[in-house]
């Protein structure tokens, strides 16, 4: 081979490698960016898949909230200022209509507050004649009235009993005491109603005991959640 083959050869390979590795260099970036976005897509699947068997449900948390806002706007929802308000004559007559003798049946057992409104004998005086007006007929309206639970301090007092004869002459006295009836949980503030009204709000209405415990705060009675705990507790078991 001649020796300007040779030189030509030599140019050739040194012209060629250099762009065969540029060639190769951007194949690895191009698979390395690939990669990096599989691993990516990988990672999300992952994320997702844990939110999913985990994490709260985006829908649950929105069903939850939906509920929660009939629940305390319930009030706004329905309201209808427009709306007049019924007469007592207009309820009497509908609700005797459909059922009759129904609102005097739930009356029957509710306790009767009766207030009277009367003249005083000067304000009776005719304005006619000046003569005093006879009473002659009334005019009843009836409302509910709700009285909140009221707490009240029960002291039950036991009198003690001693004979002073005997105290004065004898070596012995006699002692007698009034009989009183036991408590419910010895050295406790608890009373067999209270117990019930405590209960009662937990079991039947499902109150928890903290915020009972605020209700009676309210009150001025300062009863934690852990003597009201031991109250549930020792009143179902005695």
């Amino acid at each position: 081979m001649s020796k300007s083959s040779c030189m030509m050869n030599t140019t050739t390979v040194t012209t060629h490698q250099p762009e065969s590795l540029q060639e190769c260099y951007e194949a690895l970036e191009r698979e390395n960016a690939e990669l990096k976005k599989q691993v990516k897509l990988l990672w999300e699947q992952l994320r997702l898949a844990r939110h999913r068997q985990f994490g709260k449900s985006s829908e649950r948390t929105m069903e939850n909230q939906v509920r929660l806002d009939l629940v305390f706007n319930e009030a706004e929802a329905e309201a209808q200022p427009e709306a007049e308000e019924p007469t007592v004559e207009m309820v009497t007559y509908q609700r005797r209509k459909k059922q009759p003798g129904q609102r005097e049946a739930m009356f029957e057992d509710l306790p009767v507050e009766r207030i009277e409104y009367r003249l005083s004998e000067e304000e009776r005086i005719c304005s006619c004649c000046n003569a005093v007006m006879d009473e002659v007929g009334v005019e009843v309206r009836r409302e509910l009235k709700h009285i909140p639970a009221q707490t009240v301090l029960v002291e039950h007092v036991q009198y003690k009993y001693a004979c002073r004869p005997c105290d004065k002459h004898g070596t012995e006295t006699p002692m007698a005491k009034a009989q009183m009836p036991r408590p419910p949980i010895p050295g406790s503030l608890a009373s067999a109603s209270m117990l019930a009204h405590v209960m009662d709000k937990k079991y039947v209405d499902g109150m928890p005991l903290y915020r009972q415990e605020q209700q009676f705060a309210r009150k001025g009675l300062a009863l934690s959640r852990q003597t009201l705990a031991n109250w549930v507790v020792l009143g179902a078991t005695r």
